[in-house]
């Protein structure tokens, strides 16, 4: 007779619903290759929201009354889809003092509250979950917490918000300004109207501080991330850096410079055609890892929707369900460091400049200029500098004159 595990499911929107089908779809599948058959058996939902017709479809009971979940001793694991921060944390907090293991998507929390949250179910003796955190239906998180057990991780870059990855492949492929492709993302959904986080870096930035973690063992917070946005990038910036050789792409990197000291950035980078990174279109993500054994791999999938992230939790609730089956209980990151942050000037690279002004023929031999990749008298590389080095360089022109920078990652 096979074993059971019982899910209380704490929201029901594209991702809940989601992940209550898929879970139907292979129940039968997951339990033939486990020996444990998984069911939700209670929701929590809002008394103004009416779900009884999802409830009654899957066969589970719904709450208003968080407490009833748990109280529920039939319930092992509470899967958290609310989103945000609040009442997540509170839920989550809750879930982990009653001893219910818990899987979760909600990078937000995670990122600000990680190292409280993991405490709390270090103290329960329970499991927390959260692959479907970052990268949706790409199974990055696990990845690096058991196959690069025995490499060492030097960076880790990857375009990690598929809002602004859509919204910079319509503006190279439709010509569209920032605000035209914007007006458009939100019309098809793929951006909120306040589309803030995504557009301003945050969303990439807070699946930096997770991936960090994962990659170095390392518990940064986002005051330790230099964060940028594509928000006023111009569709000039994008021709120009095609002309170069380059795709622009909002990139998050975390990599170790030459002290071991860790630097984490988010913003808009000028990545080589020929980087497995530039071939990503549209919504979809990827996570580009450099190691001293494995040497160099990228993760590539869909990093929103429904299904590919409804997988991701069920195959967190699946390793629960595994562990459970064997009497054990697995912590999901057993790797620690020493947190280093690196100072600014730790790392040298080029730059992209933009001007609203062409260059005087005697700046356009300033020798910090690469003079073979100016364009126009208005765009071009400089050679590798380091921060201070660079705010020293742009200095001799006016303001208003630079109208963007711009990172270029090496081949």
């Amino acid at each position: 007779m096979k074993e059971q595990l019982n899910i209380g499911l704490l929201g029901m929107g594209v991702v809940g619903t989601g992940v209550c089908q898929l879970l139907a779809e292979q129940r039968e599948a997951i339990a033939a290759r486990t020996g444990v058959e998984i069911f939700i058996t209670k929701a929590l939902a809002s008394p103004y929201d009416d779900k009884s017709a999802i409830a009654q479809k899957y066969g589970f009971e719904l709450t208003s009354d968080i407490q009833e979940i748990y109280q529920d001793e039939s319930i092992d694991v509470i899967v958290e889809l609310i989103g945000k921060i609040d009442p997540a944390k509170d839920f989550i907090l809750g879930a982990l003092a009653h001893k219910k293991h818990v899987v979760t998507a909600n990078k937000d929390l995670l990122a600000t509250h990680g190292p409280e949250l993991t405490a709390a179910a270090k103290k329960a003796g329970v499991a927390l979950y959260y692959e479907a955190s970052v990268g949706g239906g790409i199974p990055i998180l696990r990845t690096l917490s058991t196959h690069y057990l025995p490499d060492t991780i030097t960076s880790i870059s990857g375009i990690v918000n598929g809002t602004t990855n859509y919204m910079l492949t319509k503006m190279l492929t439709d010509n569209l300004s920032y605000e035209e492709v914007l007006a458009e993302a939100q019309a098809k959904g793929f951006a909120e109207s306040d589309p803030i986080n995504d557009v301003d870096g945050i969303d990439a930035a807070y699946k930096m501080v997770l991936l960090t973690k994962f990659a170095f063992g390392m518990t940064i917070e986002m005051k330790d991330i230099s964060i940028g946005g594509i928000r006023g990038l111009a569709i000039e910036d994008i021709v120009y850096a095609q002309q170069l050789g380059y795709e622009v792409k909002l990139i998050g990197t975390a990599q170790k410079t030459p002290k071991n000291h860790v630097a984490v950035s988010v913003g808009p980078v000028l990545v080589p055609k020929s980087h497995p990174l530039a071939s990503i279109k549209y919504e979809f993500n990827g996570v580009y890892i450099e190691s001293t054994g494995i040497d160099r791999s990228m993760l590539y999938g869909p990093g929103a929707g429904a299904r590919p992230t409804a997988t991701s939790v069920l195959a967190d609730v699946t390793e629960i369900a595994k562990n459970k089956s064997a009497g054990i209980t697995e912590s999901f990151l057993t790797f620690e460091q020493p947190t280093q942050i690196a100072v600014p000037d730790e790392l040298r690279q080029r730059y992209y400049i933009a001007l609203t002004e062409p260059l005087s023929a005697q700046q356009q031999t300033l020798d910090w200029i690469d003079q073979e990749s100016i364009l126009e008298k208005k765009a071009f590389l400089t050679k590798p500098l380091s921060p201070s080095e660079l705010t020293a360089a742009l200095s001799i022109f006016e303001d208003g004159r630079i109208s963007q920078i711009m990172k270029v990652m090496e081949e």
